[in-house]
Formats: C-alpha cells, structure tokens, sequence
C-alpha cells in the first residue's frame, strides 16, 4: 500500500518476520509527481465541453470507490458540472462501496466526505441496464469493471465509446503488459472486443497516479522499518524487470539476502 493513499491510512510497520514476501508491481519506477485530482478534473471538463463522456476502467474495491471520492471533491469544489451524472457500472464495485462506507472508521477519510461519497451516484445493477447505459448520448462518468479492462460489463462500454472521438477513456491505475487496457495506454488504434476489431478515435489517458500499489521508493521506505532483517526475502508480483530491480536494491541498500523466485517453484520454510 501506499503512503498517502486517498482512502486507507498507511501501511502498518512490521518489526520481524523469519520470511518475508514483498510485492514489486512498481519495483523499477515511481509514481509521477502530478495532481491526479486536477488532471483527472481537466480531462473531464473538456470531454463534457464536447458533448462526450469519460469511461473509467476500474478495480472494483478501493479504487471504484477512490475515484468517487475524487469526482466528488471536484463537485464541491466547481471543477466539473454539479449536475454531472455518475454512474457505477460493476456489482462487486458496488458492494464494495457499501461495504467501505459501513466501516469508515477504519479509513483516512472524514466521515463527511463518506456520507456525501455516493451523493447523485446511480449505480446500475442489471445487465440491461448497463446496455442501456452503453447507447446513452447525454455527458456522463461511467465507472466499470474490469480495471484492465479483460472482461465484465466495461467491454461492451468501450466497444460503443471508443470508435467516437468526443469521449475519453481513463485507465485509473497499473495495466499488465498484453491486457486491453495496456494496448490502449500503448496507443493502439483499433482493439478487439467480443470478435470484432474496433477503432479507437477516444481519447485514452493513464493516470498511475490513482495506483494502489507502493513505487520503488516507497516499498524500500516500508522495508527499512524492520527492526533486523529476515532470514530472507522473496520479491513476488511484478514482471521481470521490476522484480529483479527491487531484489538489487535490497540487497545493495539493505544487504538483506533476496531472491526472485522461479514460477512454480517450492520453497519449504
């Protein structure tokens, strides 16, 4: 987790451990210095100025409900429409939120800010409602399912709004080399969606900023709070280059013994 995430406070120090796991999604590099709640308000300003929609590819448990959070702080502070609809097109998203609002108290966010976080929210149960949802004209925010956009409800959404060039669509967070939604960050022009290749003429942005997971700097930050090292650690969850970068630097920098585990491998403890 991150230090400074927008809903869960940071993550706890651990003093020992005989064996650790750490992950590495972000093991070589580090989030970009930006504002995303200004970056994402500007994107959403213009696209409403003509006449399109923003669709946001999105997990959908603590990043569906971050980004209600930021869309909301850009309502009150007049940064886009007021009346803007919202929609929150995934049923695990919406548990999800029904969930994070029924333990607040476990979050870094004021219960206020909680109270108002689904405030002129639709949210669309049914798949016939998400279909309708697809044809609709009028400047909306839709958030859906799957983050990297690999099935679920927002395939059928990025198959109407992606060929049309007044709408924007924002990848929210980290996209797996050989997904859809990395394809599109890439800058591919045309995309396959339920057996058809469809153009894209959208706008597609990647706002990493929103990422749930620590950069390099700040999984070394956690790991120095250890109190002595572990018999060893395995540096887990990331492509190749980010898992053997964090191995390096943990070794180098904390001289504690680290190692990437093979695929498939088994490792008796």
């Amino acid at each position: 987790g991150r230090s400074d995430d927008l809903l869960l406070p940071p993550p706890e120090r651990v003093p020992r451990a005989d064996v650790l796991l750490v992950e590495a999604t972000y093991g070589n590099r580090l989030h970009p210095k930006e504002d995303v709640q200004a970056r994402l308000g500007d994107i959403v300003r213009r696209t409403v100025q003509r006449g399109g929609s923003v669709l946001m590819p999105a997990f959908a448990v603590g990043r569906a409900q971050a980004l209600l959070l930021v869309l909301q702080r850009l309502k009150r502070e007049g940064d886009i429409p007021p009346s803007l609809p919202i929609f929150l097109d995934s049923p695990m998203a919406i548990a999800a939120t029904e969930l994070t609002l029924r333990h607040r108290r476990l979050l870094r966010v004021s219960a206020r800010e909680l109270a108002q976080l689904t405030d002129g929210v639709r949210f669309v149960e049914t798949g016939v409602q998400s279909q309708r949802l697809s044809r609709n004209r009028m400047p909306a925010v839709i958030i859906s399912a799957s983050g990297m956009a690999t099935g679920g409800r927002v395939l059928h959404h990025l198959q109407a709004m992606a060929p049309d060039e007044r709408h924007h669509i924002v990848f929210p967070g980290f996209q797996v080399a050989g997904t859809r939604g990395a394809r599109l960050v890439a800058g591919e022009r045309e995309v396959k969606i339920f057996g058809e290749m469809v153009p894209v003429r959208a706008d597609v942005s990647h706002l990493e900023g929103f990422s749930g997971h620590a950069d390099a700097d700040e999984l070394m930050q956690w790991l120095r709070g250890f109190e002595r090292a572990p018999r060893h650690c395995f540096v887990v969850h990331g492509d190749p280059q980010a898992t053997d970068a964090l191995r390096f630097r943990i070794g180098n920098e904390l001289s504690w013994r680290a190692s990437v585990p093979p695929h498939a491998t088994a490792v008796e403890v």
